[in-house]
């Protein structure tokens, strides 16, 4: 498999004249999207075998169909057959269509990154439309890395910093490199290391006689502890004495961790003079991303890198869930765009969401279905999703309340569905921790009470008793 359109752009800084194997993974952390908190108790579809929505499973109340119709496109999109094609989330505000869109996400897979954007974001920035899609598309998309790195471990007795006579000024002496020598139960090991891997060993006051851990492709030094042989009866030292390690002073280990494509293009962008190190400077860097300009060729560069790990082995693709809200925000350009990365070999599952009926298109006087154009409707697996009834609403509460650690009386949770069956869900659930506080305060360990429930309604009001005071305030 390879990586192709719509992930276009330059690895403009892959070192190409270094083999793969010198590539290795380093201490990066996961760049996928970080669960919303206000659906965190979602954990899948809560579907049976059959494919049956089944009540209060996976986090999910309610939107039978829906879930239903979401099971059958993991399905499809596990068999590899949803390629062209995009999901449609289309329902009235506060029906779920976000939750379902992470619990089709959890149901792909834990590793899978789920990366939500709004459509009134993409004008928001400094950056092209088309630019900031791009963006979502390749933080949609993780690589599982393998490699197997080398590292050393044993006793230091010899650690020796060699000065560079010709670098030598005025405010002290610069040190060109250490020689350091290993020794573990096995054998002796002589290294070579960088200036700066020995700040490390000076910050952890590493000396002759430590037993020490060494990376030196990731730059790790860690001190274990004292070697026991310096351990004596009356040792009143207050350290750590530990064996001498068995086995050769360089040892081997395999490496398991998860980049996604954007994570790799930020850490790639940056002059050729500050990277190094083939697959392993590739991944390190992904560490130390800054914001900075990613071009075509940056990306296409990246991209050839890439499919050279998938096709040696060492990398596997896992295309995740872009969730687009708003969708009808976008205008043609921005469709149009979407409409060629739907036709692309590899692209992340993308899945709109709308609350619009017919609508007028962005910059555009054309009134259309859900405010999409046509071309991108007939691409689209279109799932309604539809109010929720009182009950749904308050099982939607207690749930949040436990995850929230928010404690209700009966009644209150009734009154709460009540508010939510007038209003809106999202209002109702707004309401739970500033209920949890002014509780705290006026009743300390009772649970929260309907009076509670009806303090805060007087401070925080929804929005069609806003509208309302505002028209009163108007005629008045």
């Amino acid at each position: 498999m390879e990586v192709d359109d719509p992930m276009e752009g330059g690895l403009t800084n892959v070192d190409t004249s270094k083999p793969y194997a010198d590539v290795h993974i380093s201490e990066f952390k996961d760049n996928r999207q970080v669960r919303i908190a206000a659906h965190s108790h979602v954990v899948g579809l809560g579907l049976s075998p059959e494919g049956e929505a089944i009540d209060r499973q996976g986090g999910l109340i309610g939107q039978s169909a829906a879930r239903e119709a979401c099971g059958i496109i993991v399905e499809l999109i596990k068999q590899k057959k949803m390629s062209g094609k995009a999901v449609l989330l289309a329902g009235p505000p506060g029906t779920g269509k976000t939750a379902i869109a992470m619990a089709i996400a959890q149901e792909l897979g834990d590793k899978v990154p789920f990366y939500p954007i709004v459509a009134s974001e993409v004008y928001s920035s400094e950056v092209k439309k088309t630019e900031m899609l791009m963006e979502g598309m390749r933080k949609a998309i993780s690589i599982c890395m393998k490699d197997t790195i080398t590292y050393y471990e044993g006793e230091i007795t010899e650690l020796t910093p060699i000065e560079d006579v010709a670098a030598g000024n005025a405010y002290g002496k610069v040190t060109k490199h250490v020689n350091l020598t290993l020794r573990s139960a096995g054998g002796w090991k002589k290294l070579q290391i960088d200036a700066e891997l020995y700040d490390s060993f000076m910050k952890q006051n590493i000396e002759v006689g430590d037993i020490v851990f060494l990376d030196t492709t990731n730059g790790l030094v860690k001190r274990k502890g004292r070697s026991d042989v310096y351990r004596t009866d009356h040792d009143l030292e207050q350290d750590q004495y530990v064996p001498l390690p068995t086995g050769s002073v360089d040892k081997t280990m395999e490496e398991v961790k998860y980049v996604t494509l954007h994570a790799l293009d930020q850490a790639n962008a940056e002059p050729r003079a500050a990277r190094e190190g083939g697959l392993s400077g590739f991944l390190q860097r992904a560490l130390k991303s800054k914001k900075t300009e990613i071009t075509e060729r940056l990306r296409n560069e990246v991209n050839k890198v890439v499919n050279s790990y998938i096709e040696t082995g060492k990398a596997v693709l896992f295309p995740g869930v872009l969730f687009i809200d708003e969708v009808h925000m976008l205008d043609m350009e921005c469709f149009t765009f979407l409409h060629r990365a739907l036709e692309s070999p590899v692209s992340p599952v993308i899945v709109f969401a709308t609350n619009r009926g017919l609508s007028k298109m962005r910059n555009s006087d054309e009134v259309v279905p859900l405010g999409i154009p046509s071309d991108i409707i007939d691409r689209v697996l279109i799932v309604p999703t539809r109010p929720y009834n009182k009950n749904e609403i308050k099982d939607i509460v207690e749930i949040r309340a436990k995850a929230e650690a928010v404690e209700l009386e009966p009644e209150a949770l009734d009154k709460l569905a009540e508010i939510g069956m007038a209003s809106s869900l999202r209002y109702t659930i707004q309401l739970l921790t500033p209920c949890k506080l002014l509780g705290a305060t006026t009743k300390p360990g009772s649970p929260v009470s309907i009076q509670t429930i009806q303090d805060v309604q007087e401070l925080f009001i929804d929005a069609r008793t806003s509208a309302d005071l505002l028209k009163e305030q108007a005629s008045a």
